[in-house]
């Protein structure tokens, strides 16, 4: 798939660790790990400075929990116009709320935004592709205290599975010469999300 120069440097610095220009589709978890060790140990790939690629043993996970495979409802916004979405380093890049996510984790009610970029939805290949920025209560300590990303497909049924072993941080936890959004307040969970990647260091 062909994109301009543009959109490729958006979707790699806003969105880090995305699957090619295919609908999000995951195979095992042990799968998509080796597949993003096997991108970071990349020169051409990896988001690491030459000088910490050089020392890097590969990033750090939780171990998979199918408790964080959890049965969500998927409810579609309507109305939301586009707005700019705000980046590391000042910057921002123009995302569209598509819809929401209603779960319940460690016995807890849970809401999650997801957000749709308008430009890359126009690209073959990224027409069903969604993105859930969020924090919870391991940011800062376990995991990145940026917050955390998953990847998303468009619906086709409001009874959807989010899987938090997916979970991965951003490309500026890494290395500070990337942008990346930065989730908003209302993706905030007040539990702790131990799945999915660890804190790098």
């Amino acid at each position: 798939m062909a994109l301009n120069k543009s959109v490729v440097l958006f979707f790699a610095v806003a969105l880090a660790a995305c699957n090619g220009g295919v609908e999000v589709v995951h195979k095992t978890v042990s799968e998509h790990r080796a597949e993003i060790d096997a991108n970071f140990k990349d020169p051409e790939k990896s988001p690491l400075p030459k000088d910490a690629l050089a020392t890097f043993t590969g990033v750090k996970y939780y171990a998979e929990d199918v408790a964080y495979k959890v049965k969500a409802k998927f409810k579609r916004s309507t109305g939301e116009l586009p707005f700019a979405f705000p980046h590391t380093n000042s910057k921002t890049y123009v995302y569209v709320k598509y819809g929401e996510l209603y779960f319940s984790l460690d016995n807890q009610p849970c809401t999650l935004s997801v957000y749709q970029s308008p430009e890359l939805s126009k690209q073959a290949g990224y027409e069903k592709y969604l993105f859930i920025p969020f924090t919870d209560l391991t940011n800062g300590t376990e995991t990145y205290a940026g917050g955390r990303y998953l990847e998303f497909n468009i619906p086709d049924k409001e009874d959807v599975e989010l899987d938090f072993n997916f979970t991965y941080t951003p490309y500026c936890a890494y290395n500070p010469a990337f942008s990346c959004p930065i989730p908003p307040k209302e993706n905030n969970l007040s539990v702790a999300v131990k799945a999915g990647e660890k804190l790098y260091q």
